[in-house]
C-alpha cells in the first residue's frame, strides 16, 4: 500500500474582511515532514483546518489522504468520555485490521487457492503492519508514559484531567493511532523536555506525512524536513529545505535578494523618471529651431527627433510595465529594539534572598542577584520558577529578602490580561506610560506589535499580541530589574530570535525562567535549576 500525498492548490481562505490565505499551496508528500512557520495571525492554523477539512477554502483544492489525524486546540472528545475511552479510539483501526486479517486467514483456509482472497489478505497484512497492530497495546501504554500520562487511571474522565492532561491525551491518541497524514497545531504546548524529545522520536519514525504550526525552535529543528514561511515574501510562501537551523540562514540570503532586487528597480525606475522627464523636453512641440538647425532641418533633424521619440516610448513602455510589475519593499519585521532594557544602578547586589521559604512552593538558602544579572531559571513544570520570580519581584514578601532602596521591578508574568479590553493598544500603551513617555518612546518604535495593531481595541488582539503589549509596557521605562516569565510564549520563532538578541549585554538586570530548549541550549549567562521548590544547581556558562 502506498501512503497518499497531501496536495493544496491555490488556496484561499477570507475570514471577515481580511484574506488570511490568498493562494496558497503545499505538496506534503510522505516521508516528509512540514513545518508552518511565521507571525501570529498570518494563517497557520487556518491553513492546518483547511488542510483537515474542517474549514472550507473560498477557492482552491485540497486532495487528502482518507486516513488523516488533526490535533487542534480544543479536545475533540466530551468531557464525560474517559482516557480508556480515547484510547479505545486511539487503538480502533489496529484492532479492526487483527479481526480483518483473522477473518480472512479463515476464509483462505477453506480456499488457499483463491486469488482475489488472497490479495485482499496482503492489502490487509500491509495495512496492519504499517499501523504496528499487532504492538499497539503496548505502544498506546509506552506513549502515555513517553507524554507524561503513565500514571493516569484509565477511568479518568476527560473533566478530571487538567489542561495540559487534555492536550497531552489527545496528542497520545494520534501518535497511537498512525494516521497516514497527521496535522498538529503547536504539539508541545504542555510537554517537558523529555516528552518533547519523546515525541520528536515518534513523529521521525512515522511513515506518512506530517503538518505542523509550531512556535518551539528546538522542536522544529529536530523534527522538520521542510519549513514554509507564510510571513510576505515577494512571490509568496516560501519553502526551505531542512529544519530551523538550516531555515535562519537560508531566509536572512532570500530577504537580502528581495531588499537588493527592490532597491535596484526603485533605481531604474528613478533613472527612466527622469530620463523621461529630459527626453520629452527635446521632443516638445513648437520649440524654436536654433540656427545651425535651419538649413537641414527637414532631414537630420527629424532623424534625430524620431530616435529621441522612438527612446521615449521605449523608456516608457519600461517604466510602465516596471510599476506595474515592481516588486513590494521588503516589510520590515518586528524588532525588538528598545535603547536600554534597564537603567544603571549602585550597589552590587539588587536583591538578595536568604533562607527563604514559600510554605509548599519554594525554598532558597542563598541567591544574589547583580545590578548586571543575566540570570535564566529552569526546572520542569510546577517547580517553583514562577514562586522564585514573583519573590524576586516583591509579588511574594516572605522573610529572608532584602531589596535595593528606591529598586524598579517590571515583571511580565505568564498570563497576560488587561483592565480595559476596549482601549485600544496606543490608549493602552499611553496611559500606562504617560504622554509625555509615550511621544518619546512611541508604541511603535519598540516593533513589537505593526502599526495596523496599534489602534485595535486589547481584547481583540491574539494572546501573542497582548503579550507584546505588556513586554512594551515594561521596556517603554527600563526597570532595574525585569523579571520575565516564559516570555517566548506565543510569540513567533523569528521575533523569539530578535528578544533573545535583545537580553545581550548591557545595563540593568534581567531574571528570566523558560523551557524553551532553544533559548536555553544557547543562554551564555548564569543558571539555576529549580526542582520541587528548591535551587538544586547553579552554574555560569
Amino acid at each position: 500500500m502506498v501512503e497518499a500525498a497531501l496536495i493544496a492548490h491555490d488556496v484561499v481562505r477570507v475570514l471577515g474582511d481580511r484574506r488570511v490565505l490568498d493562494g496558497v499551496s503545499l505538496t506534503a508528500a510522505p516521508g516528509r515532514r512540514i513545518g508552518l512557520i511565521g507571525e501570529n495571525g498570518v494563517g497557520k492554523s487556518t491553513l492546518l483546518r483547511v488542510l483537515a477539512g474542517v474549514d472550507r477554502p473560498d477557492r482552491g483544492s485540497v486532495q487528502r489522504p482518507p486516513d488523516l489525524g488533526y490535533l487542534r486546540q480544543e479536545m475533540p472528545f466530551a468531557r464525560e468520555s474517559t482516557v480508556a475511552g480515547v484510547l479505545d479510539d486511539a487503538l480502533a483501526d489496529a484492532r479492526e485490521d487483527l479481526a480483518e486479517i483473522d477473518r480472512l486467514s479463515g476464509l483462505l483456509a477453506a480456499a488457499p487457492d483463491d486469488d482475489d482472497l488472497l490479495a485482499e489478505y496482503a492489502e490487509s497484512l500491509e495495512r496492519a503492519q504499517r499501523h504496528e497492530a499487532w504492538d499497539a497495546d503496548r505502544r498506546a501504554e509506552m506513549v502515555l508514559t513517553g507524554l507524561g500520562l503513565g500514571s493516569v487511571a484509565h477511568d479518568r474522565t476527560l473533566a478530571s484531567l487538567s489542561g495540559g492532561q487534555r492536550g497531552r491525551l489527545a496528542l497520545a491518541a494520534l501518535v497511537v493511532r498512525r494516521p497516514s497524514a497527521l496535522l498538529l497545531d503547536e504539539p508541545t504546548n504542555h510537554l517537558d523536555d523529555d516528552a518533547a524529545a519523546f515525541l520528536e522520536e515518534q513523529l521521525r519514525s512515522l511513515p506518512g506525512t506530517v503538518v505542523l504550526a509550531s512556535h518551539d525552535r528546538a522542536f522544529l529543528d529536530a523534527v522538520c524536513t521542510d519549513l514554509i514561511d507564510l510571513d510576505p515574501a515577494v512571490d509568496g510562501p516560501v519553502r526551505y529545505g531542512g529544519g530551523y537551523s538550516d531555515y535562519l540562514a537560508q531566509r536572512r540570503a532570500d530577504r537580502e535578494r528581495w531588499q537588493r532586487r527592490y532597491v535596484e528597480e526603485q533605481e531604474e525606475i528613478a533613472a527612466l523618471r527622469d530620463s523621461l522627464g529630459v527626453t520629452t523636453h527635446q521632443v516638445a512641440p513648437n520649440r524654436a529651431k536654433r540656427d545651425n538647425e535651419k538649413m537641414g532641418y527637414g532631414h537630420r533633424a527629424g532623424r534625430v527627433q524620431n530616435q529621441i521619440a522612438r527612446r521615449v516610448r521605449n523608456a516608457a513602455r519600461r517604466l510602465e510595465e516596471l510599476e506595474r510589475q515592481q516588486v513590494p519593499a521588503p516589510p520590515q519585521p518586528l524588532r525588538f529594539c528598545p535603547d536600554s532594557l534597564a537603567e544603571h544602578t549602585e550597589g552590587e547586589f539588587l536583591v538578595s534572598l536568604r533562607n527563604v521559604h514559600v510554605l509548599g512552593r519554594l525554598s532558597v538558602g542563598r541567591l544574589d542577584v547583580s545590578a548586571t544579572e543575566r540570570l535564566l531559571v529552569t526546572g520542569p513544570n510546577g517547580a517553583g520558577k514562577s514562586t522564585l520570580l514573583l519573590v524576586l519581584g516583591g509579588r511574594l514578601d516572605p522573610d529572608g529578602v532584602r531589596r535595593q532602596p528606591g529598586l524598579r521591578v517590571g515583571l511580565l508574568g505568564q498570563d497576560t490580561e488587561f483592565d480595559r479590553p476596549g482601549r485600544t493598544a496606543r490608549v493602552t500603551y499611553e496611559s500606562a506610560v504617560g504622554a509625555a513617555r509615550a511621544e518619546t518612546v512611541p508604541l511603535g518604535s519598540l516593533g513589537l506589535l505593526p502599526e495596523r495593531d496599534l489602534d485595535k481595541p486589547v481584547g481583540e488582539l491574539s494572546v501573542g499580541q497582548r503579550r507584546r503589549l505588556a513586554l512594551a509596557l515594561l521596556v517603554a521605562r527600563p526597570p532595574h530589574l525585569l523579571l520575565l516569565d516564559e516570555p517566548t510564549n506565543h510569540l513567533s520563532p523569528s521575533l523569539c530570535d530578535e528578544l533573545e538578541d535583545a537580553l545581550g549585554p548591557g545595563p540593568g538586570a534581567i531574571v528570566l525562567a523558560s523551557h524553551d530548549r532553544w533559548m536555553r541550549s544557547r543562554w551564555r549567562g548564569a543558571e539555576v535549576s529549580v526542582d520541587s521548590g528548591r535551587i538544586v544547581n547553579a552554574a555560569t556558562r
